[in-house]
């Protein structure tokens, strides 16, 4: 094992925020290569064994960069970082924040993050269909969400129609109090927390008293035909294959269509075939139809939940 000292600068600009609050993100490239961080004035100091002074020094090349882009720099950029520099990828952690999809509501740029969800994003825009599939906190709903508003705003679609399946997951419909659009909200929430951050709730609101955009249960896209609109399946894994039959078929003249799903949480009685399983295998290799795969490397959520995916993977994998 051969041991380094490694000298690198760095803008003093951009100190604060590439160590992080309390030091954090030092903390965390100390751990996770076992080497050793000391700032003296905009010089860093590196030491530990060869390889793993190299890796954090690419480390903290590709935070700079990201930090003179002008992103606040998180835990999320640093676990990303870490996670090419180990794999010694071709990529930069910079290539996914080159495209604006679009701003929020507040004005917060609204990005992909990692590789995998750049290739999300490309696919979207480059087929009439993207099935995305992954874990919890890979951005599949939120960043299908974004291109729908985009190409709702600059006109390339007249309607963004947003659906999924009701299923219920121990608790009946029927026992629910209220009408049947009380019963079936809890079930679209996620889709109007989403819109509500990206578009704002009075622009949204707006919209939907148009009928420019809708949010329905995956049964109420029976008997339709979808024009010129932005169409999003989400939690599709819970669909049945005559249900994602259905779906497909709506898709009319001019519209786009994005599935997303996990195929790990199903909520599907034991003996239902899945929709979106049925689905990709049938519809694998036809021209415009993408296939998308996110994985735990793509989560964009609190780094734990990247550990949880990481830990089922693994229990679940034993249990095959």
């Amino acid at each position: 094992m051969v041991f380094a000292e490694k000298r690198i600068h760095i803008d003093s600009r951009h100190i604060s925020n590439i160590f992080g609050q309390y030091d954090e993100h030092i903390k965390l490239i100390e751990r996770a290569l076992s080497v050793k961080v000391v700032l003296r004035g905009d010089e860093v100091i590196l030491t530990g064994e060869e390889s793993k002074v190299e890796e954090a020094a690419h480390v903290f090349a590709e935070l700079e960069l990201l930090a003179k882009r002008g992103n606040d720099i998180s835990v999320q950029n640093v676990n990303y970082a870490l996670t090419l520099s180990k794999e010694h990828s071709d990529h930069s952690i910079t290539e996914p924040d080159k495209y604006v999809i679009c701003h929020s509501v507040n004005g917060k740029p609204i990005k992909p993050k990692t590789i995998g969800q750049q290739q999300y994003v490309d696919a979207i825009e480059k087929k009439m269909i993207t099935f995305g599939t992954g874990p919890a906190g890979t951005g599949k709903t939120y960043l299908a969400m974004a291109e729908a508003i985009r190409a709702f705003k600059s006109e390339e679609i007249q309607r963004i129609i947003l659906t999924r399946p009701a299923i219920e997951a121990g608790e009946k419909l029927g026992f629910l109090p209220g009408d049947l659009q009380s019963k079936v909200d809890p079930y679209l929430r996620p889709l109007y927390d989403a819109l509500y951050q990206i578009m704002g709730a009075e622009s949204f609101t707006r919209n939907m008293e148009k009928g420019q955009i809708e949010v329905a249960p995956l049964a109420y896209m029976r008997g339709r035909t979808l024009d010129n609109s932005f169409i999003i399946l989400d939690e599709a894994q819970n669909t049945t294959p005559a249900q994602m039959k259905m779906f497909l078929t709506r898709i009319g003249f001019n519209s786009k269509v994005v599935v997303t799903g996990d195929l790990t949480q199903k909520d599907l009685a034991a003996n239902e075939r899945s929709g979106l399983d049925e689905a990709m295998k049938i519809l694998k290799g036809i021209d415009e139809i993408a296939f998308i795969n996110l994985t735990s490397r793509d989560v964009v959520r609190h780094p734990l939940v990247q550990r949880i995916v990481d830990a089922y993977d693994k229990y679940e994998a034993k249990l095959k």
